[in-house]
């Protein structure tokens, strides 16, 4: 039976992952920082039958990152896929948003995932087996704008990511980076702030929410993202990279193609139905009414 440990699992992707997985057959761990918040993680796995070990773990605290590894590796015997899920977002253009801020995203979205890599490494090791799985994001691949604590965190992961597949590939090691386009999560529906301080960035607050509010009309589901990542961990031969949701496959294929020049250009049109009308020649994604 394939074990896996799930982060951040009390909510969106990583609790609709972990009963899923679950649900195949999985035996799965899910990590929080409070059992406190599992009520509807229980209520979701009761439902399809399915049964889903919680454990406690801030991926922010090396030793509870460590403690949370051992007690399921105690209680599995091995874990053979680890889900690196746990992030939070962060809104504001690269002159608003506070160091602390910055600091707040990366220790989440990067060191977090960090330390669940080297504490789960060593066992993998020395099985010669086992797979990582990272959930990215869009903005992993394209600077989503007015969000640049949380772009930063994302390519900051993917560079990790990929060097880690390279990393450990010798050792029989598998290594997937998922990157989600929109998929519809309470957080997600709650991601209406943004510091505007200076006033000077008001298209850029209004096309961050344009952009958001286009893909919540049809978003992806958490139940695709835990589709993907089941593929992540069994397609034979592996890959690398996956995208799902609402604009994934679009921005990462057309952003590919998008030269500097015309990147840096769509920032400097004024007329908001101007830049969606490029936007949409660009990325091939409808933006505006």
């Amino acid at each position: 039976m394939t074990v896996a440990l799930i982060t951040g699992a009390n909510s969106g992707i990583g609790r609709a992952a972990a009963v899923d997985l679950a649900a195949k057959g999985w035996q799965v761990y899910g990590s929080m920082r409070s059992l406190d918040k599992a009520a509807k993680l229980d209520a979701m796995a009761e439902e399809k039958g399915a049964t889903v070990n919680k454990v406690v773990c801030d991926v922010t605290d090396t030793e509870s990152v460590n403690r949370a590894v051992a007690e399921v590796t105690e209680a599995s015997g091995g874990i053979d896929v680890m889900v690196n899920n746990a992030g939070i977002g962060g809104n504001g253009v690269a002159e608003e948003t506070p160091i602390e801020l910055y600091e707040e995203v990366m220790d989440v979205n990067l060191y977090g995932t960090i330390r669940c890599v080297q504490a789960v490494l060593p066992q993998m090791r020395e099985r010669g087996s086992g797979c990582i799985i990272n959930i990215s994001s869009i903005a992993g691949r394209i600077a989503a704008i007015g969000q640049s604590s949380y772009v930063a965190s994302k390519w900051a992961l993917e560079g990790l990511t990929e060097g880690l597949a390279q990393e450990v590939v010798p050792q029989g090691i598998r290594v997937a980076l998922i990157e989600p386009g929109i998929v519809k999560t309470a957080i997600l529906a709650k991601n209406t702030d943004a510091p505007n301080t200076t006033g000077a960035y008001d298209a850029h607050y209004r096309r961050l929410f344009g952009f958001y509010a286009a893909g919540l009309k049809a978003p992806g589901h958490p139940g695709e993202v835990a589709d993907v990542i089941h593929a992540a961990a069994t397609d034979d031969p592996p890959k690398f990279r996956y995208t799902c949701g609402w604009g994934g496959k679009e921005l990462s294929e057309n952003r590919a193609k998008v030269s500097d020049a015309d990147w840096i250009a769509l920032g400097a049109i004024e007329d908001d139905a101007a830049y969606a009308a490029r936007f949409e020649e660009l990325f091939g994604l409808k933006i505006a009414e």
